[in-house]
């Protein structure tokens, strides 16, 4: 049995509190406005959650794998676009710059990526490279003591409200993924466009939006770890950023399970309880199961990525089995529900339309199968 510490289970205490007081009453409101939470994100900065994983001499808590995960989970109980709000600055948009930057480059933005003055983002996805991260066409070509970019990016988390992206351009496309880099944009550079806000199914007050590149002059200092490695490095950011989707993914599946259970020993049908029927009762014990599955799944990959070991697959199980865990689990909540689980006034088709996102960003449903094949069959 995997014990968390005082540390953690104090953080976790900490978050979920927050997430009671101050992001359920509101939790509804935004998703049908799809309104991001800005005075939320400002709270959630001032309890160090922006910096949680990073080291303290630039602002961060220094704090493990494991209690991050607990944050993402905790949040998504309530609202998973505060969740990934959270998720998508610290895994893709500032650890990059931990993991690979320069001295210079983490003094320059750590902190205030740290301390949430403001976010980070990160530009993997483009129109014709989705799965196919290596088809990217966005170009960085080298003209003196710069690069000039040129392209785009899709579905970008924090965009709006980022001060730095991360970026992938192809620098050399004789040599394929060798060719491609990742460079720092920061925001209000010449030429970085951002759109409009998407409006989506699910994760409805997250900021997700496409950007486009015209000639957008960036100095060679903020090329991203040795050049030729840009493909490699966001490859290692995506295993860790799967973790942080499992957490969300699991915490979504909690929210559902609860809101099920609580609901079908209220809801009265043919004079008992329907929890009191065997068809409700072997669906909640099914969720139940599953959950648990899920969240040894999701620690798991979580201690081996702490203790600086292996984790690549793990993690891709954790988020194929919890991202399709949220999915069975919000399907069986709204059918525990009946009719009632279809509208507005119970959060169960909020949790249905948010956990669909989970089986696609951070590498499908497919993709993650195609990782855990691959490992399992390389010997």
């Amino acid at each position: 049995m995997f014990e968390l510490t005082e540390d953690q289970l104090q953080v976790r205490e900490m978050v979920r509190e927050f997430a009671k007081s101050e992001i359920a009453p509101v939790a509804a409101k935004l998703d049908e406005d799809s309104t991001f939470p800005i005075e939320n994100v400002k709270k959630m900065a001032e309890l160090g959650l922006f910096g949680l994983p990073f080291p303290e001499n630039y602002g961060g808590s220094e704090m493990d794998t494991v209690t991050f995960s607990l944050v993402i989970e905790e949040l998504a109980k309530v609202c998973a676009s505060h969740s990934i709000t959270v998720g998508a600055h610290i895994s893709l948009g500032t650890a990059p710059i931990a993991m690979f930057g320069s001295d210079e480059q983490k003094e320059k933005y750590l902190p205030s990526l740290c301390s949430g003055e403001y976010l980070g983002a990160f530009g993997l996805t483009e129109p014709n490279a989705g799965s196919d991260s290596g088809g990217t066409q966005t170009t960085a070509v080298p003209d003196g003591n710069n690069y000039i970019i040129n392209g785009s990016k899709i579905f970008i988390t924090n965009a709006a409200y980022s001060g730095t992206i991360i970026v992938t351009a192809v620098t050399d496309k004789t040599k394929g993924k060798k060719g491609i880099n990742a460079f720092i944009l920061e925001r209000g550079m010449k030429g970085l466009e951002i759109a409009k806000k998407e409006e989506k199914m699910g994760w409805r007050a997250s900021d997700t939006r496409a950007l486009s590149f015209d000639n957008i002059v960036v100095p060679k200092e903020n090329l991203l770890g040795d050049s030729g490695q840009g493909f490699v490095q966001f490859m290692k950011i995506l295993d860790g950023g799967r973790i942080g989707v499992a957490a969300l993914s699991l915490g979504i599946a909690e929210a559902a399970y609860e809101a099920a259970k609580n609901y079908s020993k209220e809801r009265q049908q043919f004079g008992k309880p329907i929890s009191s029927f065997q068809a409700i009762a072997f669906m909640l014990a099914d969720m139940a199961m599953e959950i648990e599955a899920g969240r040894h799944l999701m620690l798991n990959a979580s201690r081996l990525k702490d203790a600086g070991k292996p984790f690549a697959t793990e993690a891709a199980m954790a988020k194929l089995y919890c991202s399709e865990l949220a999915m069975r689990t919000t399907t069986k909540a709204i059918q525990i529900h009946g009719g009632y689980g279809y509208i507005k006034e119970y959060p169960v088709e909020r949790y249905f339309r948010d956990a669909k996102i989970c089986e696609i960003g951070e590498g499908t449903s497919e993709i993650q199968r195609i990782v855990i094949s691959r490992s399992i069959l390389k010997d």
